[in-house]
């Protein structure tokens, strides 16, 4: 492993240290039963939440089928809870409450007394926190957001017994959260702590100080995290869509009661929108970068209707490191970064230079994208260069990973550098790109230029290898590159010869793809990032000798429209 990633280890195992040394000190889950204080006595308001729900999910758990997670249980007669979950993710849904959203769609009221049964099952069986599962930090507050927003589902015609069990346990939940908080792992994790403790600080009775407090320690981490283009330090796009989606209804709840705001909700927000407009694509998905994962149009509009400053979106995004190209018609998008921070890498992707293609209202070229559920396996290969359409050396991944017991797997080294320039020109602005991650193995850096002409139907792109000062490779250096481009699915590929393939979208429009350098070969893909989970593809390949041919050229015109055969 080099200096640099043995670096970085070091520093993530001393924190690790630190947080257990500080779990120790707090005395784990005895101290925190002896400084559990009084169930609240009521609930004043149940936020509201933008997420899409399907009431088909719930007349199945009614009949006992739970479908979460893209797996699903039959629990039949017995508690689910009392059955062996088919995967985590499966376990993370089902014991965070989120299919409440799904029960909220029936407005039945035989809908909802299942639901307050599942509930009085959940609480009786977890009456104080514990090390399992069930209680990692995320979960435990998406499901104190989750209760807190379908508390009327819930509680619909409860009986006092349960509704003050009920009170109990969202109280265990936010004294749980506070006394985690400081230990609790970055990025969207603490995130979503801050943000269920300020919804509860609006949602139950407390004191103003209290309020202001739990919105203190939320601006500390939107200043923190939010960067000032509007992006989210994990460089993940869905990121953005995800905070939106739990922010409005918490800056909704507070104008309701009269709160003041926290002086950075509001700022941040507004920031957001336009970085969650970069990241969208003609055909309305959002783009497959750093973990991101399938994404219903209907998501991004479901937020973006709250959007007062809609415009055209930016041309880059300097903090979060991309870069834009785009017309009425079509939009090329970029990652030129690497991590911001080691401790929010544990879903990065080395996927530097990798870019997507979008025009018509179809998505062409895209990433692989990360599966929204399957093997940990399956998610660490969507991690990898060869999964993103960018270019590969010896079939080596641009970012070194290694594994920390409490983190996951992070990036520990690889891309250190980018460089980024835009020239103008006649017939498109030219974005030229590139990083050194293959330096330190190879000794070479990977440039990319990429133009978009005006009318949005041609792009121009380059990839070459060149070693420092810009010197050509060694023409006996023995290195192999692959440029790969990964074809969305509902995409047809029609190969014309050696050197072009034709690209089909289900509306016949139709680019051609052309490298006169070297073949075009058309290779079996997965995409890891559709909403019906993992599914077949194909992408293109361009394999060349650097040592010989340091450079390629290569180039997508539209067609017009084919006829179909």
């Amino acid at each position: 492993m080099a200096p640099f990633g043995r670096k970085i280890l070091s520093t993530l195992y001393m924190r690790s240290g630190v947080r257990q040394v500080h779990q120790a000190a707090n005395g784990g889950v005895f101290r925190f039963r002896q400084t559990f204080r009084k169930a609240p006595e009521k609930l004043l308001v149940a936020p509201t939440d933008l997420r899409a729900s399907d009431p088909f999910i719930a007349e199945e758990i009614v009949n006992g089928r739970f479908t979460l997670a893209g797996r699903t249980l039959d629990a039949g007669n017995e508690s689910v809870f009392d059955l062996d979950p088919p995967s985590p993710e499966f376990a993370t849904r089902l014991h965070s409450f989120v299919w409440l959203r799904d029960f909220r769609a029936t407005k039945s009221d035989k809908h909802f007394q299942r639901a307050q049964e599942i509930a009085q099952d959940w609480i009786a069986r977890h009456r104080w926190p514990d090390d399992s599962a069930v209680w990692r930090p995320q979960t435990a507050a998406l499901r104190l957001m989750s209760w807190l927003s379908h508390s009327p589902v819930i509680l619909k015609s409860a009986q006092l017994g349960f509704y003050r069990r009920f009170l109990k346990s969202i109280g265990m939940h936010v004294d749980y959260l506070r006394s985690v908080a400081p230990t609790a792992g970055d990025g969207m994790e603490i995130m979503r702590i801050r943000i269920a403790l300020a919804m509860a600080s609006l949602s139950l009775p407390t004191t103003l100080a209290a309020v202001q407090r739990a919105g203190a320690n939320l601006d500390r981490e939107l200043d923190r995290q939010v960067l000032p283009d509007g992006g989210h330090i994990s460089r993940n796009p869905r990121a953005i869509l995800d905070l939106l989606m739990e922010l409005l209804p918490l800056r909704q709840t507070y104008v309701n009661l009269g709160y003041e705001m926290p002086s950075r909700l509001i700022p941040a927000i507004d920031r957001m929108f336009p970085a969650l407009r970069f990241f969208r694509h003609q055909s309305g998905e959002l783009s497959l970068f750093n973990g991101a994962t399938a994404t219903l149009a209907t998501e991004l509009v479901a937020v973006l209707r709250y959007d007062e400053s809609a415009g055209q979106p930016f041309r880059a995004m300097p903090y979060m490191r991309y870069q834009r190209i785009g017309t009425s018609s079509s939009a090329i998008i970029v990652d030129t970064g690497y991590p911001i921070t080691q401790e929010t890498s544990t879903h990065a992707h080395a996927g530097c230079l990798s870019f997507e293609l979008s025009s018509g209202g179809h998505r062409l070229i895209v990433n692989s994208g990360s599966p929204l559920y399957g093997p940990e396996d399956y998610r660490q290969l969507a991690r990898s260069t060869a999964a993103h359409s960018t270019v590969t050396l010896n079939d080596t991944s641009t970012h070194s990973f290694g594994r920390l017991s409490d983190l996951g797997i992070v990036v520990t080294g690889g891309v250190s550098r980018v460089d980024a320039t835009r020239k103008e020109d006649p017939q498109g602005e030219i974005l030229v790109a590139s990083h050194d991650g293959y330096l330190e193995k190879f000794g070479l850096y990977h440039e990319r230029s990429l133009q978009l002409h005006p009318s949005g139907t041609i792009i121009r792109g380059g990839d070459r290898f060149m070693g420092k000062g810009g010197v050509e490779p060694p023409e006996n250096c023995g290195f192999q590159a692959t440029a790969r481009f990964h074809i969305h699915p509902s995409i047809q590929i029609r190969p014309v010869d050696d050197n072009e393939v034709l690209l089909v979208a289900p509306d016949a429009q139709t680019w051609s793809f052309t490298c006169i350098d070297a073949k075009i070969e058309v290779g079996e893909d997965v995409f890891f990032a559709d909403s019906s989970g993992i599914r077949g593809s194909r992408q293109l390949e361009i394999v060349f000798d650097v040592g010989k041919l340091p450079e390629i050229g290569w180039r997508l015109e539209q067609k017009g429209r084919l006829k179909a055969r």
